[in-house]
Order: C-alpha cells, then structure tokens, then sequence
C-alpha cells in the first residue's frame, strides 16, 4: 500500500512540474504589468484582464498592426511545419522502404551515413547553408524553410520508417508481387500497415519544426516570420511586454498540443517500433 501511494505521489509530482509552466504561463497572460510587478506575487490571475489577447486578435479597437503580424506568423508557422511534414513523409517512405526491402551496393554504409547527418550540429552548416540559399535566391521563402526543415528531420523519419517497415511480415509484401504488383505497388499495399510509424514521424517533424527558432530566425526574418520570432520581438530595448508574450505562448502551444493529444498512441508506438532492432 505505501508504495501505492509513493508511485502515485510521484507521478502527481511529475505531473505537476510539469504543467506548472503552462499554468504559470497562463497566469501571466491574464494580469496587468503592475499586477506582475505587485508584491506579494499573485499566484492566482484575478482580477483576470484578458486585453493582451484582445492586442493579439484586434478586439475593442485593438493593434491592428500587431494583429496582422500576429496571424500572419500563425499561418507562417503552420504552412512552413505542414509542408516540411509533407516533405518528410515523401522522402522517407522510400528511403524507409529500399533499406528495409531492397538490397543494393553500399547498403549498410549509406544507412549510417544518412544517421551519421543527425550528429552534425546545425551551427556548424549554417554558414554555408545562408550562403547556399542566398545564391539560389530563396531567402525569407517557404521554400527554403521547408528545404532546411525536411533536410533536417528527414534522417530520424528515414530510420523510424525502415524500422516500421521491418516490423512487417515479408510474406505479406511477396503475395502482392506473385499478384503482379510492381515494387511501388507492394509498398503502397503494406503502407498501412506501417501506420504507426508514418503518424510517428508526421508528429515529430511537425513538433520539431514548430519549435525551431535560431533557423527561422536567420532564413525567415520578414516575409515568412514564424510565431517563434515574433513572440521573440515583444523584448523592447527598454522594456519587455511579459503579458503579452505569455498570451501569444498560450495560443503557440495550441497546435502542437492538440498535434501529441491526436496522435499521441501513434506517437508511442512508432518510437518503440523505432527501437526495435533488426
């Protein structure tokens, strides 16, 4: 019974910190700057003053400027991780699928090298890489957002995905071929059974790429401007608007919530068939 009790202790401590952020984060959103600055600190939002979410949203005559940046960094945000997704998906269903099926020269050591890219600190490219797009002429585009986001996520989809597709009876895959399907064909016939993993690798790029910011920051500093760097840009010279940040935190972390509550089973499944060892 008392190790009942301590697991469950436990757990509602883990729980808690992890939540208190969040909660911590909403707090600030509903208060005044002087109730923030008030001592004794306020634990509780009361009075709740939800104005930083009417500045964000325009309500009651608000900065429609700020307004304009605010949605238009939104929708930045989901295009550029939506498509770096797509991107990802195209790219390592393939490749997941000819290193799981398909013998050819080289196999083992251009597998471990596709890995061995996920070692490569992103600062070490990033030089080469910004001189790279400028002289393609893609800066500040979702083109190259998307590029840098799939070049980045693709070698972890790339191994979840062959070891998805290892997890699934050869048999199945032969009976489609003796039934005259070409090799595309009896991939795309037990592509559904390598569900798991494809949602795995769909919510990790999204996750991944929706909390990216020295990459957005650097590539995407105007026209495609994400949500990460404009909450960034509520830090004045002389001041810092913490309300207003919280409240433009809050609706950040919407998407991606709502992303690990969907695919959550998915999510757990495809990292464990990633573990998996052939």
């Amino acid at each position: 019974m008392r190790r009942r009790y301590g697991r469950l202790i436990f757990i509602m401590l883990i729980v808690l910190w992890s939540l208190f952020p969040i909660y911590w984060g909403l707090r600030t959103s509903l208060l005044t700057n002087n109730d923030l600055l008030a001592k004794p600190l306020k634990y509780l939002p009361l009075p709740v003053w939800p104005d930083n979410y009417r500045l964000l949203f325009g309500l009651n005559n608000g900065d429609v400027l700020l307004r304009s940046q605010f949605y238009h960094a939104f929708i930045n945000s989901v295009i550029s991780c939506s498509l770096a997704s797509l991107l990802v998906i195209i790219i390592s269903v393939p490749a997941g699928y000819a290193f799981s099926r398909m013998n050819f020269p080289g196999k083992k050591v251009i597998f471990w090298l596709v890995l061995a890219t996920m070692a490569i600190p992103a600062y070490a490219v990033l030089i080469p890489l910004y001189k790279l797009i400028i002289a393609m002429g893609l800066l500040d585009t979702q083109t190259c957002i998307t590029l840098i986001y799939a070049s980045a996520f693709a070698p972890l989809a790339v191994w979840l995905m062959r070891n998805a597709f290892d997890t699934i009876p050869i048999e199945v895959e032969e009976a489609a071929l003796i039934d005259g399907c070409t090799r595309p064909g009896a991939m795309l016939t037990i592509l559904p059974l390598a569900m798991p993993g494809l949602i795995a690798v769909v919510a990790i790029t999204f996750l991944s790429s929706w909390s990216q910011f020295v990459i957005p920051l650097v590539f995407s500093p105007i026209k495609t401007l994400p949500l990460t760097v404009l909450i960034a840009q509520f830090v004045g010279k002389s001041s810092i608007n913490y309300g207003l940040m919280a409240a433009a935190g809050m609706i950040a972390i919407i998407p991606p919530a709502v992303v690990v509550l969907a695919f959550n089973r998915f999510l757990v499944s495809g990292l464990m068939t990633g573990a998996l060892k052939r």
